[in-house]
Order: structure tokens, then C-alpha cells, then sequence
């Protein structure tokens, strides 16, 4: 499947107890009796949909609740329908009578394919996930079945709407970084939940996760990591490739979520990624090695954090920078008066951890670059060099921190430590790593059925 199809396809929008079944009943063989009935006046051939609605919460409904009759000559039809009040379950599709059904498409209003799969036998579709309320959907099937003449293929569409979601709060997402940017190769993708869903609703996680949807150019697997009940990241196992374009967006628009919640609208966002800069710190050699796209471009004498204050180690990301910062010791615990308070104002200062670490010009501290730790946790370096290293990188290019002896940076309390987690540890943060059906992180999902 090319990249273009499948940009087509939509995942499926996760388990919202919404229970449609829409059981396709039967076609009339054409068989030679059958066109004689047919010229005395009896349809040659007609198919019966019935659909299901109701609100169990668990299983599909078999009672049926809504009869369309299809007839036509070449592809058969019947009325549009409005299907009731929301309901708990997938839609099915279910052939009554003799035959299979050897294919089944069902698209959304916008062209994009729901997925689905089929039973062994290729009698039965099934949707792998709920539908979002208030949409329209076409199924287009073909039946097969023995005539006497040979195999008799008849095909058929189905149209129907879902019934709109109550009236009520809705669950929106703000993604991050910010549209339209560029981003360096450790930027992860933020999600923001207007309402928090609780890891003791793994379900509810489930329908959430599938909708947030990240699609990449070139083609980069990645995963969902649930940081709390209201915040996600989506990262890839390694670094994003330089000149990446990501696109995020949310499917959950009038999707269940759970109880009376529906998803809302939420904008989308596109960013890109520049060239791969990595600025790695050497605590013991006391140097800064800057490289671009696994090139050194420049080796810097620094000084880190002394004992009391080491630097953080591991993988950070660049959060921001300032051209001109204040810095005060109070900000880190250390009162006024206490020999090692700081007041000053700082040049070229990259930010790494909200907490306020930053790489930044230190012109106090020249004699120590390169052969002492004197720092209170930031790393320091000639005005020069920290105005050339402000300039070079931008948010989201890698900062890290090797053969230190400070506690290591944690993954998302202080910043984007996300890379510090290896990648089976970070799936397990992912509601749908433990092989959900239909869904597989960072992965494709077969969206037509094998009859």
C-alpha cells in the first residue's frame, strides 16, 4: 500500500460504546427462475439492511431496529437513514443468506475508509471501533453467492448517518510544539486533554490514544506515552529524522469517550524538523562537542555544576532561549546571604528544564572553562561561545550530558526528558501496547477486510 493510499485510511476511532449493527440480509439469485418472476413483475433483486441501536454497554444488539430495502438493477439502493440514539458497540455487517460478502468498503463523509474486519467465513464485517456521532458514512458491498449459472455477484450501498451526541462538555486537545515551526530532531509531539481520563479507565484511554493521529513524511514509526490523565507525548524510538515534516491531528469529534463525554473539535498541527544538531557535554573532559547531522562543527571549554549542585545527566531538549535573563539564587533554595547567592544577569542563555538550567554565557567563571566545575548546575561558557551556540540551535535540538555526577534528568517533570526512557519502557506508557485489537503503536492498521 503506498503512502498516499494509506493516508486515506482511518485507524478506527476507538472503542466509545456505541452499538450499531447492520445486518445485510439477503440479495435474490439470478438464477433463470428468477428472471422469470422478475418479468412478471417481482424485483429481480433486492437486499434487506436491518440496523441495531441500542445502549447495552457491552456486546452488539441482534433485536433489529431500523429495515432498509435495497433495490436497483446494477448497484442497489435504498432510502438514507438516520440511525437512534447513540448505542454501544461497533457496526456489523452480516450476510443472512446463502454466500459471502467478498468485499466490503465503508467510507466517512470525507472519502476515508473506516477500518474493519471480517469473520473467517467472509459472512460478517465488523467495524473496528465505534463511529463518532454525528457523522455520515456510505458502505458499498458486493455479495456473492452459487446460482445456477455460476457465481452471482451482486452489489449494493448503504448510506446512513449516526445520531448526533447529546448536548454536554466536550474533550478537545491542544497539540504541541506550536504550527507551522521548525523543530529540532528530540521535539516531541504534546497533547494537551481539556478533561482528564484516568489510567482506571484503560478503555476510555484506548478510544483516545487511536484518535490522536501522527502521520509523518518520510514515514517514521512512533507511539503514545500517557505522561498523566491529561497530558500525552508521541515520539518516536529514535530520534525524528532531519527534514521531517509531522502532521497531528484529532479524530475524536462527537466520539464517545465515556459516561456523557464526547470528543470536541481541536485544532491540527503541522511542524517540521531541521538538520540534526546535538550538543553533548563531557562533565569529566570539561568540554562541549556541537555536531550537526553527526559532523562536529565546534568543541567548546565549559564548566558545569560543582558538588552541591551537579548537572543534571542524560538527554534534554532545548525548551527556549533568552538572549538576556535574570538569574537569582532564591529561584534554586539558596537564601539571601548564604555565600554561593547569585544575582545576575546573564547573556546568550539557552534553557534546558523549567526548573532553570540553562547553557549560558559565563564570563566570571573563564578561568575555570575547561578545568573546574564551579557552576551552580548550569553550563557556563565564554560570551563568544555561548552567543555562537545560541544562534545555532533552536527548540527541540538534543542537549546531553555524558560522564557527570549528578542525579539524571527525569523523563517529564522538568522539561522534555522524554529520550531518556528506552523504548520497550516507553510503550509501556501506551494504552494500546498491550495488543488492543485493531491497533498497533506507531504502526498501521488493516482497514479492509480479507474475505
Amino acid at each position: 500500500m503506498s503512502d498516499a493510499s494509506s493516508r486515506r485510511y482511518v485507524r478506527g476511532w476507538g472503542a466509545l460504546s456505541l452499538a450499531l449493527g447492520a445486518v445485510l440480509v439477503g440479495t435474490a439469485a439470478q438464477s433463470p427462475a428468477g428472471r422469470a418472476a422478475g418479468a412478471a413483475g417481482t424485483p429481480e433483486r433486492t437486499a434487506l439492511v436491518t440496523v441495531d441501536g441500542c445502549a447495552a454497554a457491552d456486546g452488539l444488539c441482534s433485536a433489529p431496529r431500523h429495515t432498509v430495502a435495497l433495490r436497483g438493477g446494477r448497484v442497489l439502493t435504498g432510502e438514507p437513514f438516520t440511525l437512534g440514539a447513540p448505542a454501544a458497540g461497533p457496526v456489523e455487517l452480516a450476510l443472512r443468506t446463502p454466500g459471502v460478502l467478498s468485499d466490503v468498503t465503508v467510507t466517512d463523509q470525507r472519502g476515508r475508509r473506516v477500518a474493519g474486519t471480517a469473520n473467517a467465513d467472509g459472512t460478517r464485517w465488523t467495524s473496528t471501533a465505534p463511529l463518532p456521532a454525528g457523522a455520515r458514512y456510505a458502505a458499498r458491498l458486493v455479495v456473492e453467492r452459487a446460482g445456477a449459472l455460476g457465481s452471482d455477484r451482486h452489489r449494493a450501498r448503504l448510506d446512513f448517518r449516526t445520531a448526533a451526541a447529546p448536548a454536554g462538555e466536550r474533550l478537545t486537545v491542544v497539540f504541541g510544539p506550536d504550527d507551522g515551526g521548525t523543530y529540532g530532531v528530540g521535539q516531541p509531539v504534546t497533547a494537551e486533554l481539556s478533561h482528564p481520563v484516568p489510567a482506571d479507565e484503560p478503555e476510555a484511554r484506548r478510544v483516545v490514544e487511536r484518535a490522536l493521529l501522527v502521520r509523518s513524511e518520510p514515514r517514521v514509526d512512533g507511539a503514545w506515552h500517557w505522561v498523566d490523565s491529561d497530558t500525552l507525548h508521541y515520539r518516536p524510538p529514535v530520534y525524528w529524522p532531519a527534514g521531517t515534516t509531522i502532521r497531528v491531528r484529532s479524530g475524536l469529534e462527537g466520539a464517545r469517550i465515556t459516561g456523557g463525554l464526547y470528543g470536541g473539535r481541536s485544532h491540527p498541527v503541522t511542524f517540521t524538523t531541521g538538520s540534526r544538531i546535538e550538543a553533548v557535554t563531557d562533565v569529566a573532559a570539561l568540554r562541549m562537542t556541537v555536531f550537526r547531522d553527526g559532523e562536529p562543527l565546534r568543541t567548546l571549554p565549559v564548566t558545569t555544576g560543582k558538588a552541591g549542585y551537579r548537572t543534571r545527566g542524560g538527554t534534554k531538549v532545548v525548551l527556549g532561549k533568552e538572549p538576556l535573563v535574570r538569574m537569582r539564587g532564591d529561584s534554586i533554595g539558596i537564601t539571601r546571604g548564604d555565600p554561593d547567592y547569585f544575582d545576575l544577569k546573564v547573556r546568550w542563555a539557552t534553557r534546558v528544564t523549567w526548573s532553570g538550567e540553562y547553557l549560558h554565557a559565563a564570563p566570571w567563571s573563564l578561568d575555570a572553562q575547561g578545568g573546574e566545575n564551579v557552576s551552580h548546575g548550569c553550563t557556563g561558557m565564554s560570551t563568544g561561545d555561548a552567543a555562537w551556540l545560541f544562534a545555532t540551535v533552536r527548540e527541540g535540538d538534543v542537549v546531553r550530558v555524558v560522564n557527570g555526577h549528578g542525579e539524571p534528568m527525569t523523563p517529564f517533570d522538568n522539561g522534555f526528558g522524554d529520550w531518556n526512557l528506552g523504548w520497550p519502557e516507553w510503550l509501556r506508557g501506551s494504552a494500546l501496547a498491550s495488543g488492543a485489537a485493531g491497533a498497533r503503536p506507531g504502526g498501521a492498521v488493516a482497514l479492509r477486510p480479507a474475505l
